[in-house]
């Protein structure tokens, strides 16, 4: 009998490539999310709605699953709390193997905040006995386009700081190789990293030539990124993680380079300049509003 697989966050960025990739290897999938309306445009017909934070539901959503894929829970205040109530709730269906997403620099002092969450949270999992492996993202190369404003300036306190950016398909190809194997897995960590670091004034002079005008890398002090920030009227804790990230490729600990995907995959990650070739979307914010 075909061993049940769950992917949470099945509607995300994450998520739903890692359904589909499962499904098109004929896998048994069950798709868990909080929308039925998408969850019901997915390529599978098992589809729960459940919240991490509702425990009852999470054990109804999982019951005969034997291996998870735990996409982390959007970020706030309570959301290593959350983590624990659907790892609990997993191990209580009877899940026995967990894949979980985490992130790269994971560490209960991480400079940057939401790693701390990571952390903790794997030390959870690792805490129930429950076989498990656990997957530390880079900074998304999405992301970064994204977080280049389209007056072509992406700013932040990073210092000199590197990162190897990963692509969304990368992990997703990554993750589906892991669920799809076996024990060989557990109670592996890999860093999931893009195939070269480079500084963000690299990172910007990379955007700049996909998007044919000046971008630029404005570094910023721990103040001026708080400050350049406030007319988001967002909370602290979420400009803090902002700020943070930043500040985390600044002292290093961003600076890793892994093979995993290749070992995982079987073929080498995207760069960031390939990645911009093939999603032109994805800085069109810089060629809808050209440089003056």
């Amino acid at each position: 009998m075909t061993e049940l697989i769950a992917v949470t966050g099945a509607t995300g960025r994450i998520g739903r490539r890692v359904t589909r990739r499962l499904a098109e290897a004929g896998a048994a999938v069950r798709a868990l999310g909080r929308d039925r309306e998408k969850l019901s445009r997915l390529p599978v017909a098992d589809t729960r709605t459940a919240s991490y934070d509702d425990a009852a539901a999470m054990r109804g959503a999982l019951d005969g699953v034997a291996a998870l894929f735990l996409v982390s829970a959007h970020e706030g205040p309570g959301r290593v709390r959350t983590h624990a109530t659907a790892v609990d709730a997993a191990v209580a269906a009877g899940v026995r193997r967990v894949v979980y997403l985490s992130y790269l620099g994971a560490a209960p002092h991480a400079t940057f905040t939401y790693a701390r969450d990571h952390w903790y949270t794997e030390q959870h999992i690792n805490s129930t006995g429950v076989r498990h492996t656990f997957l530390r993202d880079s900074i998304y190369q999405a992301d970064l386009a994204a977080m280049t404003g389209a007056d072509g300036i992406l700013r932040g306190p990073a210092g000199d700081g590197r990162v190897a950016p990963v692509a969304h398909d990368d992990i997703a190809d990554a993750a589906t190789a892991v669920l799809l194997g076996g024990a060989e897995h557990d109670g592996a960590t890999y860093d999931m990293t893009g195939p070269e670091a480079l500084s963000f004034a690299e990172i910007a002079a990379t955007l700049a030539r996909a998007a044919g005008r000046p971008v630029r890398y404005v570094p910023e002090t721990r103040d001026e990124a708080f400050a350049s920030r406030a007319g988001y009227d967002a909370p602290d804790w979420q400009v803090e993680g902002w700020v943070t990230s930043y500040e985390a490729v600044a002292t290093d600990e961003m600076d890793t380079v892994s093979d995993a995907v290749l070992t995982l995959t079987g073929h080498p990650p995207q760069s960031f300049a390939d990645f911009l070739a093939a999603n032109p979307r994805s800085y069109r914010h810089l060629t809808d509003h050209p440089a003056d």
